[in-house]
């Protein structure tokens, strides 16, 4: 890694987006929390309508024949959802339990698999089931319900302030972002191929492990993206520099401001990381050699640094952008329009 000079890193300037927390918001996310302790009522004296489950067996056919992929039984489908190609939900609107459907579409032009895109095809879809969804009543038996509350309006209270403290995060990350981009351009030095070559590497192996833990494999992925691991690997590339640059700007800052971690600091991060794998603490420290421990020591020296950057920035407080003024404007409209409705 090669050496690099810092000077002038304090006093970078950054904005902060200002925040609130909104009626809408609030209903929204109690509106989810409803949904997901509704009941589930099954239908046999009316028509399917919009936002109703159904319950069916279908199979589609092109140009009279069935095509692979087409056909399946006991599918859940929720009318409006958009789950399937255009117009097919909108044609079991008004079906009955029991009753037997045709359902043309058309499949869309840019749809994934070529050899179905732009096709016209038939569906025989019969409805098994009618189901919909009873939702709970907002009142203080349900924040009871759902939570430690006592009440509905305890209940509103902690989502605001959860709410407050998502966007608080983010205006956090939003800052530091900033603070980290400027650090960057301050970093005049030419990193080596090789240097990159082993972040690109590890950028890799992390990617690698998150679509394994989405149950999926790289050479999978690349497969259904037409790429390779070489059309990957230029994509990261910048990433992957303005990574390196990152990490020798901090190590610099931890140097020249003396920041080391306190035994207090590292024992709480072993037990972070001991909490994440659901393991003991005492194993853990077991199964870390000395490598391991100095990764631990120069993480937090970093991130020590990265805070005393944040912290000695000169931040402004800024109005939202007018589009997102507008997006939340329109969202309180057409969330207006919905409780008149």
């Amino acid at each position: 890694m090669p050496e690099i000079e810092l000077n002038d890193y304090k006093g970078l300037e950054a904005e902060k987006t200002k925040f609130e927390v909104s009626d809408q918001e609030i209903e929204m996310e109690l509106k989810t929390m409803q949904e997901q302790n509704a009941r589930m009522i099954t239908i046999e004296d009316r028509e399917a309508k919009d936002g109703d489950i159904l319950t069916i067996d279908f199979e589609g056919f092109i140009d009279g024949e069935a095509f692979e992929g087409g056909k399946a039984e006991g599918h859940e489908l929720t009318l409006g959802s958009g789950q399937f190609i255009p117009g097919f939900e909108e044609q079991l609107i008004g079906a009955e339990a029991g009753e037997e459907k045709e359902v043309a579409v058309s499949f869309p032009e840019d749809y994934q698999a070529e050899n179905l895109a732009g096709k016209e095809a038939k569906f025989e879809v019969t409805v098994q089931e009618i189901k919909e969804k009873e939702l709970p009543a907002l009142d203080d038996e349900f924040a009871k319900d759902v939570s430690e509350f006592d009440s509905l309006d305890e209940l509103k209270k902690d989502v605001e302030e959860k709410i407050a403290e998502g966007k608080k995060k983010n205006q956090e990350q939003e800052v530091e972002k900033q603070v980290m981009d400027q650090l960057i351009e301050k970093v005049d030095v030419k990193i080596p191929g090789a240097v990159i070559k082993r972040q690109t590497d590890m950028m890799i192996r992390d990617f690698d492990m998150q679509l394994r833990y989405q149950g999926l494999e790289l050479k999978k992925y690349l497969e259904m993206t037409g790429s390779t691991e070489d059309d990957l690997r230029e994509q990261m590339k910048e990433d992957a520099e303005k990574r390196v640059k990152t990490q020798l700007a901090l190590e610099k800052i931890a140097e020249l401001e003396n920041i080391e971690p306190t035994e207090e600091d590292v024992e709480e991060e072993i037990k972070k990381i001991a909490e994440q794998y659901n393991q003991e603490v005492d194993k853990v420290k077991e199964t870390l050699g000395d490598a391991e421990k100095e990764n631990i020591k120069d993480s937090l020296k970093n991130r020590k640094a990265a805070k005393l950057l944040v912290e000695e920035a000169k931040v402004t407080e800024v109005e939202p952008k007018a589009e997102e003024a507008e997006t939340a404007e329109d969202t309180e409209e057409n969330d207006n329009g919905e409780n008149e409705a």
